[in-house]
């Protein structure tokens, strides 16, 4: 029974390992580098070309006061969550057909689970958690 029990507690610190390294917060604030062009985040964030991204994990699409969404992101309906979040960037015009966002597209999937790491570290005042 021991023997059961230490494999079991093994098998989960190793799948606990696994998914603290399958999502980098540190290597995620480098891929948004790119996302820095139009989008602030943090205490100090503003809306530019793109709305802040402050508790972006989470919020509904079209909610941020202040920003002049487009109609398609708007009224969409969606909440973005983990999932919706990762088909939204690897293709914005895809997933929410008549966005004003012109980015392309990333499809690197690491990339996209780093990058979810560092938004998810900010909530909605833009304070690390």
């Amino acid at each position: 029974m021991r023997g059961i029990v230490a494999a079991t507690a093994l098998t989960l610190a190793v799948a606990g390992v696994s998914q603290a390294q399958a999502q980098d917060a540190a290597a995620g604030e480098k891929v948004f580098a790119v996302c820095k062009a139009c989008h602030q985040i943090g205490e100090n964030a503003k809306n530019g070309v793109g709305p802040e991204l402050n508790g972006v994990i989470g919020r509904h699409s079209g909610s941020v006061a202040g920003y002049n969404y487009s109609a398609a992101n708007k009224n969409s309906g969606l909440t973005w969550d983990e999932a919706t979040f990762r088909e939204y960037i690897k293709d914005p015009k895809a997933k929410v057909p008549g966005t004003k966002m012109v980015f392309a597209g990333l499809k690197d999937e690491k990339k996209i689970d780093n990058l979810i790491a560092f938004l998810k570290q900010f909530d909605a005042s833009g304070k690390k958690q």
